[in-house]
Formats: C-alpha cells, structure tokens, sequence
C-alpha cells in the first residue's frame, strides 16, 4: 500500500480547519476577530474552506480604534461584501466619549491599549463566547504561550500559567457564565508560511503589504506613516520613501521598512531573509519588556 504525503501547507491548513470546525461545535456565538491584516485574512479564507458550499458561520468583529489606515477600511468592507458575512464594530472612540477610557497625551500617544476595553465591552455586548485571532507563536514570546483555545475568566484576564493541556488534540471549551475563549487557529504558522499560503492561494491583500511610495518619519527606529494624527516634533523631517509593511496596525504606530518588494513573489524571498520579527517596528511593543504580555493580561487580542 502506498503512502500518502501532505504537503506542509496543506498540514498546517488542515490543522487549522480541524481547529476553526471544533471552535464551531464548542461554543454558542463565536466571531471571528478581524483587522484587516494578512493573519485575519488568513483565517478568514481558512474558515471559508473550513464551511463549504456553506457561507462563514462566523462575524468578523473588528475593534476600530479611529485612527486605521484608509486602505484597510476599505479593504475590511469590500471583504464582508465580497463574503456577505456580518460585521460587528466596537468603536474606541465611543468608549472614550462614554468616559470607559482616557486618551493617552504625547508624542508617542496611541489607542492601541484603549481597544482592550473597547474588545471586552463589544464581547459582553453581544454575548460572545469565543473569539477566533490570527495570533501567531512566532510573532512575539507573550503570543509563544497560547494554546489553539485561550481561557479568558470572567473580567476577560488572560493567565499563561492557568491554561488547559492539550494532548492529542483534545480541545477544552467548557466555561462558567461570562467567561470566554480566544482561539488560535494558525499559531504554529511562521510569517514565511503565512505567505507561501497567500502566494499559494491567491489571497487578496492590502496594498499595505506590498513596497509603494510614501510620506514617512523616522521616529523608534522605524518609518511611520505621515497621517492627520500625526504630529511631528522638532527637529522631525518628512521623507518620500518606497515602503512596504509587515504588520498592520493603527496607524500611528505601524512601522514600514524600505522595500523594493512589490510582488507576492518578491515578499517571499525578501521575508525568507529577515532576521528580525515582523513585530519589531510596531512602537506599541517597544514600550517595555513585556508590553505584549501585560496587555493581553488585561484582555488584548
């Protein structure tokens, strides 16, 4: 009798559908947590393979901190359109307005924290009780210590040290009244992975990702994008530079790197020889140490 090989991909697809399908058995009203960026996409597309001819069962539930690139609005509408699925939005601006949380002051200022609340308040709004992210081991050691299902206890805290086993595959769901799960569907994808998949699959992607012309400063040892909440110092100057990024997040705080890579064949080979995390421009990680960890105690993404 002969064997049957799958190819790597297919492996790590076929992981993250069995995951995505037994999110869908487990819980009541799970969402899928969407920023626009390649991991959300990549989920998104999983979980439309996971279900059919059927549509996604799943909302995407995006926490829109006010301050997004243009390009990843529009990209996020066109793709619930595209997919008719519905979209659920928590607007941070709205929980300052209701005085839930305070605007950070500054010249490094960002709501990136601010969303925590924001995510937690729209969870218990819509009774949600697990909510699926594009969160990946390779990106950052707080994200290391994920389990494909996240316990969440009931203020929504996150404890590494408090997490279920998961031998052979056995997934855990059960949960008291007002406590809820993050899962992970892709967590043992590397960036390199994540982009051999979308050049596999021919995934749509914000032109983010791809080197294009840009007005930037240099500022945290990264390019930030020139935009209307940016203010620069003293000192600053403003550069047209060829850029691309590896990251999607507010922005104010998404740091592109100089790039010729205008293709997905060309990200590819230029992601085959970085040697630095894809995270390592985003300034809101750059805060301590153990910036990442700390929020996702307090119930980040």
């Amino acid at each position: 009798m002969s064997k049957y090989f799958l190819n790597y991909l297919d492996e790590l697809e076929s992981e993250a559908i069995f995951i995505l399908r037994e999110v869908w058995a487990q819980f009541e009203n799970p969402v899928i947590l969407f920023s626009g960026g390649k991991d959300s996409i990549l989920v998104t597309h999983l979980a439309k393979k996971a279900f059919y001819p059927a549509k996604i069962p799943f909302s995407l539930l995006h926490v829109d901190t006010g301050h997004n690139f243009p390009e990843t609005i529009k990209f996020r509408d066109d793709l619930v359109n595209e997919l008719g699925v519905n979209l659920i939005v928590g607007f941070v601006q709205e929980s300052i307005n209701n005085g839930r949380v305070a605007e950070e002051k500054g010249k490094n200022a960002t709501r990136n924290s601010l969303q925590i609340t924001t995510l937690l308040d729209t969870i218990e709004e819509h009774k949600i009780d697990c909510a699926i992210g594009g969160g990946r081991r390779d990106e950052e050691k707080a994200r290391a210590k994920e389990r494909f299902f996240s316990h969440r206890n009931d203020f929504g805290e996150w404890d590494p040290k408090n997490q279920r086993p998961e031998l052979w595959n056995l997934l855990n769901g059960k949960h008291f009244e007002g406590e809820h799960f993050r899962a992970f569907p892709i967590s043992n994808w590397t960036e390199m992975d994540v982009w051999n998949y979308i050049k596999r699959e021919n995934i749509k992607i914000p032109s983010l990702y791809v080197a294009h012309e840009r007005e930037v400063v240099w500022r945290n040892n990264s390019w930030i994008p020139v935009s209307e909440f940016l203010r620069l110092e003293q000192g600053e100057k403003t550069y047209k530079k060829k850029i691309r990024f590896r990251t999607l997040g507010d922005i104010t705080i998404t740091g592109g790197i100089e790039s010729d890579a205008d293709t997905l064949e060309k990200i590819v080979e230029e992601v085959s020889a970085m040697r630095k995390t894809e995270r390592g421009d985003r300034s809101d990680d750059k805060r301590s140490e153990t910036a990442m960890e700390d929020r996702k105690k307090q119930g980040y993404f």
